[in-house]
């Protein structure tokens, strides 16, 4: 079966190395490759798959390309898609934790991806521009889009996203839009997703009480495993809060100190840098909080920690995709889509003015959005190779 979608694998291994910019940038260049380039998907469902996963916790870009295989090839190519989207960055940034020690942490803020920035703008413009013409078609998309837009620039909680979206769906069920009478078989709910994700937690979880109040010698995996899986099931808004419940927990929470503040916010910092999903973190944090017990111990936290963290995103998203397929037949829910998606439109535009107002305004940076976002638009320019030319030309010029 998996060779009917070696193609596809492919471009979810070269996606998972170029994709910068995080959850917004990563949708950017799912448009561009999965929809316009490939057409695994349309326009309008890879929109939908997003709005969904931002309903749900967890790491919201892997999800939405865990749908986009399970789309083409059910449960075991969403795994595969899934994996082979973790895997390089996880790798990557697991290293870190061994090599840290040997790094000077100033030479850490290196020049090779300083026209990564302006590029991932670039790619931000293009993703909430074809949006737009997707999701907003009356002056309702356009001021929900508009109040989503200004309260996700302003207001930073792991409640805004879903809060958003709710209520923007609740806003488009007072038009009047019908269901295009399209025939369509209810989904298999898949229980034993629930079910496998249930146990797993409450087995997480009194295994680490267990291990901790025996004080077992092997009690830092069980404890490691436990909290990741629980950051996976719980953690709303991305990156950003994942850093903040990973510095409570590993640094001003910890009795002994696992690493430091200035560790931890240098790995969030080099994560920032890197291609692929933020969560990604969990390996460096993994690892270094394990490095005390010795090169295996660690290797086994840079291990553990990303498994634990996309397990719990990966089983949800499989169990409630199929119950919201089968919601959208009715006429609620498929009004509340049109609110969803302008919500979405909303969060692109705030992201992308976030990164623009980071940027350090020269001719160069300026120059490098208006080419990004021009060859996104106006050709059918792979995105991996801006990508390559961005972080050759940082080379080049560092």
């Amino acid at each position: 079966m998996f060779l009917r979608h070696i193609s596809f694998l492919k471009a979810v291994l070269l996606h998972s190395v170029t994709a910068f910019g995080g959850p917004q940038g990563h949708l950017a260049m799912m448009m561009k490759t999965f929809v316009q380039q490939r057409k695994d998907v349309t326009e309008k469902e890879l929109m939908e798959y997003n709005a969904f996963c931002q309903l749900l916790p967890g790491a919201s870009s892997s999800q939405t390309l865990t749908l986009i295989g399970y789309k083409r090839g059910g449960v075991p190519l969403a795994v595969l898609t899934l994996l082979i989207w973790i895997t390089p960055a996880c790798l990557l940034m697991g290293s870190l934790s061994f090599l840290l020690q040997y790094m000077d942490k100033r030479a850490l803020q290196v020049d090779i991806f300083k026209y990564v920035q302006p590029m991932a703008v670039g790619f931000l413009a293009y993703g909430s521009i074809k949006a737009y013409q997707i999701s907003i078609r009356s002056w309702a998309t356009v001021g929900i889009m508009a109040v989503a837009m200004l309260t996700s620039y302003f207001i930073k909680s792991p409640w805004t996203f879903p809060a958003l979206i709710i209520l923007g769906g609740i806003i488009s069920n007072f038009s009047d839009k019908r269901i295009p009478g399209i025939p369509e078989k209810p989904k298999k709910i898949q229980w034993m997703n629930l079910w496998l994700f249930a146990l797993i937690f409450l087995l997480a979880g009194f295994f680490s009480e267990l291990a901790r109040s025996e004080n077992w010698i092997t009690r830092r995996p069980f404890n490691l495993f436990e909290n990741f899986y629980r950051f996976g099931s719980l953690v709303f808004g991305g990156g950003d809060i994942l850093i903040a419940m990973m510095l409570e927990q590993y640094v001003t929470r910890a009795k002994s100190k696992f690493m430091s503040a200035e560790e931890l916010l240098t790995g969030a910092g080099i994560m920032r840098a890197m291609p692929g999903p933020t969560f990604s973190v969990s390996a460096y944090v993994g690892g270094m909080a394990m490095r005390s017990q010795g090169p295996f111990a660690q290797f086994l936290g840079a291990t553990l920690a990303p498994i634990a963290i996309f397990l719990p995103s990966m089983l949800l998203v499989l169990f409630f995709f199929p119950i919201w397929n089968n919601l959208k037949k009715h006429v609620m829910i498929y009004r509340a889509l049109e609110g969803i998606n302008a919500v979405v439109v909303g969060i692109m535009w705030a992201a992308t003015f976030i990164l623009f107002f980071a940027v350090h305004f020269t001719w160069y940076n300026i120059l490098i959005m208006l080419g990004t976002l021009s060859l996104l638009y106006f050709t059918r320019f792979p995105a991996p190779i801006i990508v390559l030319v961005c972080i050759l030309m940082g080379w080049w010029f560092s």
